[in-house]
């Protein structure tokens, strides 16, 4: 599959491991996709003749996304129609033998199906069943619809984003289903690790609104404690100081000078020594009273200089910057090759791709590319079906 070196699948982590995914689109499918790079044999359910709207989203080659090359990589793809009974009846004999199902349908549609965990577990008293949807299984909103970009905004995230006084923005992926997949594939570790030890499987139960708030850092403590609630700070950190994008003669970097002994040389680089001494300035508190002036000297040090000098002024003395990239610049960066986050693939239609490496990195046991993203029903023959 990759022209670069992939690891053995026996070596992988979760070698052995058999996930069944019924979601589609971003969650549920990124939560899989994370268990096959570790080695799971994942099985793919795809409706027959359209299969994961995924496969036609954004840019085509052929016919089919290039995303879903990296989507649904390191899985086997099989045609069922879960709207019928010998589409579900095929699902429970999937499910008896798998370690793990993922499903990311609204809540009560498994249930409405007969393939609630209950039913499944009687059969399959080890089975763990993830479950990602947009508000989680119970509560009083579990049956609205719910996509990743309602959570960010019920989360907390969409409000904190933007600039002061202008309406929020997003940050152009879709940044709530990725979190929710992560959150569930911790779940589904430590069911596994439960069950290890006691047998038995459990439901792993993450809506995304919750899995995005788990990423608000003090945002709620500080209204806890002090009434303070956050508002949008375009580029800024509130509060930690400085943090910040700045402007150059060609362009912008960020620079995160916010460390006590970081901010003395940062400021002593850029000819402010007043600035790095003043006894005030010394710690975050003093300087975030101070912001402004300090982000103005800064910008009146970066403005006058291009982005490839301020970048290699500040890393000689050891102070966190960088360029803002785009993705041209991901492709020509060589720490992105050297720590194998490019990896070249062919995919099963002939395309030679780069696409995203695995993460993280594990020193005897990694992940990997094992194959490429499947045809639509192309392991139908494989008797898992009648």
């Amino acid at each position: 599959m990759s022209d670069t070196a992939s690891p053995s699948h026996s070596r992988s982590p979760l070698a052995g491991l058999k996930v069944l995914e019924l979601g589609q689109l971003i969650a549920g499918p990124f939560a899989g996709k994370t268990l096959g790079d570790f080695g799971a044999e994942v099985i793919k359910v795809e409706p027959p003749g359209t299969g994961d709207p995924l496969r036609q989203w954004r840019l085509l080659h052929d016919g089919t996304s290039v995303w879903w090359q990296v989507q649904s990589r390191n899985k086997k793809s099989v045609a069922l129609d879960l709207r019928t009974e010998p589409g579900r009846a095929d699902v429970r004999r999937l499910a008896a033998e798998c370690d793990v199902l993922i499903e990311n349908f609204k809540p009560g549609t498994m249930e409405k199906w007969g393939l609630g965990f209950d039913e499944l577990a009687r059969d399959n008293p080890g089975l763990i069943m993830l479950r990602i949807s947009g508000y989680g299984q119970t509560g009083p909103y579990r049956d609205l619809p719910g996509f990743a970009v309602v959570a960010e905004a019920m989360g907390g995230m969409r409000h904190l984003m933007g600039e002061p006084g202008r309406a929020p923005v997003r940050a152009g992926v879709s940044l709530g289903d990725t979190l929710a997949a992560l959150h569930g594939v911790i779940g589904v570790l430590l069911a596994l690790q439960a069950r290890a030890r006691t047998g038995r499987g459990q439901v792993v139960d993450v809506a995304l609104f919750e899995a995005v708030f788990n990423c608000m850092e003090s945002l709620l403590p500080e209204y806890s404690a002090f009434g303070a609630v956050r508002e949008p700070a375009g580029s800024a950190l509130p509060g930690i100081a400085p943090s910040n994008a700045y402007r150059c003669a060609d362009g912008q970097v960020v620079i995160g000078g916010n460390g006590d002994s970081i901010y003395r040389r940062l400021m002593t680089a850029i000819g402010r020594a007043d600035l790095a001494e003043a006894p005030d300035l010394a710690h975050n508190a003093g300087r975030v009273a101070r912001i402004d002036e300090i982000d103005a000297a800064i910008t009146q040090w970066t403005v006058q200089r291009p982005v490839d000098t301020v970048v290699a002024t500040l890393q000689a003395v050891q102070v966190p910057v960088g360029r803002i990239y785009t993705v041209r610049d991901i492709a020509a960066d060589p720490h992105y090759r050297a720590r194998q986050m490019i990896e070249r693939i062919v995919t099963a239609d002939g395309l030679a791709l780069e696409v995203p490496g695995v993460v993280p990195k594990l020193s005897d046991t990694p992940g990997g590319l094992f194959r490429p993203a499947p045809r639509l029903g192309e392991h139908d023959g494989e008797g898992w079906t009648r």
